[in-house]
């Protein structure tokens, strides 16, 4: 089995280009939606998180691929992306003043105790699922890319941008870069753009494993790979939620349907009450099995902690450090995403590493 090549940093343009659709979230914080009156506004987005965490946090030279509105909140997401220090590439669409297109809307509180979080979405009219196979130039973006990044949730908006994912990662491997892609399986979004399980010429697992071909590295635990790419595997949903058997025992079946992945990795997440949260992370990788430790988690904002994930494992396997290093690289960030509200790191690579390394939180001076 050929081992994850990773192209070196001469001549690099961009760590990671990430495609994905970039999104408001809404958050009233503890207060359930139907009470509040204020929310916080944070910009958001699957795919592009990982890439403002690797640039916010690790200090790498990440882009953005994605729809763009002409309209105030297109200009607010916008300079957030800036702030993050994302290149943008953005195919631009004008608002009609009434119904849009629109930039999409994601409503998520925080539950406390045992409320749990609610998470809804308004993705009525989002310019994102108009992308479409021709609406980037890719061979003039990829050079110089060392890898790409793309994820489920962006290729649920439509038929025409799971089309667009693939064109991407045909030429993201045709430049050589690594091809990541975190299932983020929601069968919600999928129903929504009329691609039901078992629909008429073909739900939602034709379109993943024709997108799983392309794909090195890919996220996703046992349910993803189950519901997402139809794998056959132990039954989801019960036993203890931080042993890693069930997901390793997949790992025979992922390489035989889909020997081009070289990596698969998730998080390990047992929720005690919307606070607590015990948090581990594995990772199998050229044939050999790796898992992070287990942490206590006091826990503010547990949004993006597993795209917090994976842009600190990314971070290591490009920085070139071993696989149980990248690991706990990937594990730390993603822990200390969910101390701070939002979906974008607030952390340093310093208190990442720092965690990685058995770190704890007293007070640094």
């Amino acid at each position: 089995m050929a081992s994850l090549h990773i192209p070196g940093a001469a001549g690099t343009k961009h760590d990671l280009l990430a495609l994905g659709a970039l999104v408001t979230r809404l958050d009233p914080g503890v207060i359930p939606f139907a009470e509040a009156d204020t929310y916080t506004l944070h910009v958001s987005g699957g795919e592009y998180n990982v890439a403002a965490n690797l640039s916010s946090c690790f200090g790498m030279k990440t882009a953005i691929a994605s729809a763009m509105v002409d309209y105030p909140i297109g200009r607010r997401i916008e300079a957030a992306v800036r702030k993050a220090g994302v290149t943008p590439y953005y195919r631009r669409f004008a608002h009609d003043g009434v119904r849009g297109p629109n930039m999409a809307i994601v409503w998520s509180d925080r539950g406390y105790g045992a409320r749990a979080p609610v998470v809804f979405y308004n993705r009525s009219g989002e310019a994102a699922g108009q992308l479409a196979p021709g609406s980037f130039d890719w061979d003039s973006m990829m050079g110089g890319v060392r890898w790409f990044h793309s994820g489920g949730i962006f290729s649920a908006l439509s038929p025409s941008t799971s089309e667009l994912a693939v064109e991407a990662m045909r030429a993201a491997k045709k430049a050589g870069a690594v091809v990541s892609f975190d299932l983020n399986y929601r069968a919600k979004l999928w129903a929504a753009a009329g691609f039901s399980p078992g629909a008429e010429g073909g739900g939602p697992e034709k379109i993943l494993r024709s997108i799983a071909a392309y794909v090195d590295v890919l996220v996703g635990n046992e349910e993803d790979l189950q519901k997402g790419l139809g794998l056959k595997g132990p039954e989801v949903g019960g036993g203890d939620r931080l042993d890693p058997s069930s997901f390793f025992a997949m790992m025979e079946r992922v390489v035989s349907d889909f020997p081009n992945i070289r990596a698969v990795a998730t998080t390990l997440r047992d929720v005690h009450s919307a606070g607590r949260h015990s948090w581990s992370a594995v990772l199998w990788i050229d044939g050999k099995s790796y898992r992070a430790p287990v942490a206590e988690l006091d826990v503010y904002d547990r949004v993006g902690g597993g795209d917090g994930f994976a842009a600190g494992l990314f971070y290591g396997l490009l920085a070139g450090k071993d696989p149980e290093e990248a690991l706990r690289l990937g594990w730390a960030h993603g822990a200390l995403l969910t101390t701070t509200p939002g979906d974008v790191s607030m952390v340093s690579r310093d208190q990442v590493e720092a965690f990685a390394s058995g770190g704890s939180a007293r007070i640094q001076r």
